[in-house]
């Protein structure tokens, strides 16, 4: 939430220094920030002052809860392999203040004093921004009332238990030939002691040929499902090969060189991922229940025949 409310107010800061930028070569008569004038001098807010005042311009305080907020919202936005730029010395947090909030603050006094906020632009503009974070804020009220127990969590896991494993990764060699017979003729061979690999170079048609028919570790879904059938099968023991089996391109051999993965990942490893997913779904379900009854309430009425 409040990275969201400080990307709108850096929108609207770069709107109003677009417009100064711009005014002189547009000839905004409205927008005429080349005719400097004082801004007017407003009575000190009467509202208390939530938090510790770290500056003040004019009538707007600045507070050291703002400014570690803003900076928490900034440090979270920089890429992960650039920490360097990330603002966390006394003196960075310094001159962020004066180079960007009293920068903004002087900017948004100036603005209001000439009158900029009464631009029909401006107001549009502002009004759906208010309506954005009125949005939000609401979003942010109906969620955080959401909660997940222990048991839905459990329970969770032991429903969907088989889908928590790591993914099953097995190390395949195949030969590839065009006719059964001559597949059957290798089989034939490979029982009798002859080298997979030596014969996959010589023999296979596959692509893998080049590299003794060696595939490397794969997961279900490399080639077509009946070669996932064999290769993954329980009864295809590591050093063993398959039986012959035809696919798309030809007649199939495969060896089993080594298999790891598949590791069932246990509840305490889980936990947060499914209680976060359970807590989305439930706000989720609260959001559009919310939007379904306004929807009932509301008299909606939409235009398609304007959209082009």
């Amino acid at each position: 939430m409040r990275n969201r409310l400080l990307i709108i107010s850096n929108q609207l800061v770069v709107f109003f220094v677009f417009c100064f930028l711009l005014s002189g070569l547009l000839g905004c008569d409205n927008i005429n920030f080349f005719k400097f004038r004082k801004p007017k001098t407003e009575k000190a807010s009467s509202s208390t002052v939530k938090g510790t005042a770290i500056a003040k311009v004019n009538n707007i305080t600045i507070t050291l809860e703002d400014l570690e907020q803003e900076i928490e919202a900034y440090n979270s936005m920089v890429p992960a392999d650039r920490p360097e730029a990330k603002i966390t010395s006394r003196e960075q947090k310094i001159n962020y203040l004066k180079n960007e909030m009293i920068r903004r603050a002087l900017f948004y006094q100036y603005a209001s004093d000439k009158g900029i906020d009464k631009n029909e632009d401006i107001q549009k503009a502002l009004e759906k921004n208010k309506m954005d974070i009125l949005v939000m804020g609401l979003i942010r009220q109906e969620a955080g009332n959401v909660e997940v127990s222990s048991k839905e969590v459990e329970d969770a896991y032991n429903q969907y238990k088989e889908q928590f494993k790591e993914p099953e990764e097995r190390q395949i060699r195949e030969i590839m030939v065009s006719s059964e017979q001559e597949a059957k003729d290798i089989l034939i061979q490979l029982l009798q002691g002859a080298d997979f690999a030596t014969l996959a170079r010589e023999r296979s048609k596959a692509e893998s040929a080049k590299n003794g028919g060696d595939l490397g570790f794969i997961v279900l879904g490399k080639k077509f499902a009946q070669f996932d059938s064999v290769a993954f099968s329980d009864s295809l023991e590591v050093g063993k090969t398959s039986n012959i089996f035809k696919g798309p391109d030809g007649y199939y051999v495969l060896k089993l060189e080594g298999e790891r993965g598949g590791k069932q990942k246990s509840l305490s490893e889980m936990w947060d991922d499914i209680k976060n997913i359970l807590l989305f779904s439930k706000q989720k379900d609260k959001i559009d229940k919310l939007a379904g009854n306004l929807s009932r309430e509301a008299k909606i009425e939409v235009y398609e025949g304007t959209i082009k």
